[in-house]
């Protein structure tokens, strides 16, 4: 079995790698790390995890973790993992970080958007950003892997076929997002707060979210042309889900049933990514619970542009799930080993 320690597991991503690795049949869940309830069970933490064999919170300690473990999800806060992950590869784990410490490869770019220091240039050019149906043949080579944010890959899921194939001007993106409060973690805080969410909608850093350069970067990489988006996130009131409608404005004239041909080809052999009809309206309901981005394009013949719909859960696809499903490529199992293959629904 191979022994899988998570730091931070009393966080909304640290539980749901526990509910996925639970299941996976060749995984065991063998240290758990808190910085905040050492010595304490998780189960007093999150009750409904208390009918699994689950080690207490264990306190952190880069040089025996890297020796405990095989591989280390790092479910923490931003800056947490520049720290840690060069001394747990050092000492001989594989490191999935689901902070986005190594996403950029620009240390500059970096500071500008979180507003902290860099990771060393040495451990932003050595980790893999993990985007699993694009990046699949450099995961599985990875002694660190950088989990993407949950906005990206619904993104990126959604556009990098587009942007690859020329069809759109690079420069006319807009990115439409919204999410539900999960995305924002478990801290508690005025902007999470029941009475402020509830019944209401709103933008959010706007032209200014850190994960603006991390989708440019990404789909740049991908279409080897310079791609820049207008990116805007909403928060919405409900618990999982993220919906992405992005917007192209296309250089020729093309055929819904062309680009529908075009993306059955791009996610053939891609069990996560689900290509809906035609003209079809997914919603964050049918992939709730699940590792699934279900897509769906549409075309404005008046506006000439393409529309793109990508719905996910952002707590499984946008976080644990898709931190699951690298590990797997990374370890040569199963793609699917571990993760639901049906959403919860209703």
């Amino acid at each position: 079995m191979i022994r899988v320690g998570i730091v931070g597991a009393t966080g909304y991503s640290g539980v749901e790698l526990i509910r996925l690795l639970a299941g996976h049949p060749h995984v065991q869940v063998a240290n758990l790390y808190s910085s905040t309830s050492e010595g304490e069970s998780l189960a007093s933490v999150f009750p409904h995890v208390q009918a699994l064999e689950l080690p207490v919170l264990a306190k952190i300690d880069a040089g025996q973790m890297g020796a405990d473990n095989d591989v280390i999800f790092l479910a923490t806060p931003a800056g947490v993992s520049a720290e840690l992950s060069p001394e747990l590869v050092k000492n001989g784990a594989k490191v999935i970080d689901l902070s986005g410490d190594f996403r950029l490869k620009d240390g500059a770019a970096y500071t500008q958007w979180y507003k902290r220091q860099p990771a060393a240039d040495e451990w932003l050019q050595k980790a893999v950003y993990g985007l699993s149906e694009w990046k699949k043949e450099e995961i599985a080579g990875a002694e660190l892997i950088a989990n993407p944010g949950c906005y990206p890959t619904a993104a990126l899921l959604g556009m990098i076929p587009l942007a690859k194939s020329g069809w759109v001007n690079p420069k006319s993106w807009i990115i439409d997002a919204k999410s539900g409060v999960s995305g924002a973690g478990r801290g508690v805080s005025l902007g999470v707060h029941y009475s402020e969410i509830n019944e209401s909608i709103h933008a959010y850093k706007v032209s200014s979210h850190q994960h603006t350069p991390e989708i440019e970067q990404e789909l740049t990489g991908q279409a080897e042309l310079e791609q820049l988006i207008q990116f805007t996130p909403h928060l919405v009131p409900m618990t999982r889900g993220i919906l992405v409608t992005a917007y192209g404005q296309l250089e020729k004239a093309a055929a819904l049933s062309e680009l529908q041909e075009l993306y059955q080809s791009a996610y053939a052999g891609k069990p996560f990514v689900r290509l809906r009809q035609p003209g079809s309206h997914p919603r964050t309901k049918e992939v709730y619970g699940s590792n699934y981005c279900d897509i769906a394009l549409h075309i404005d013949d008046r506006t000439g542009r393409v529309i793109v719909l990508s719905v996910i859960d952002n707590v499984v696809k946008g976080a644990a799930g898709q931190a699951v499903q690298n590990m797997n490529i990374m370890l040569g199992l199963p793609e699917t080993a571990g993760l639901p293959l049906v959403p919860l629904f209703p």
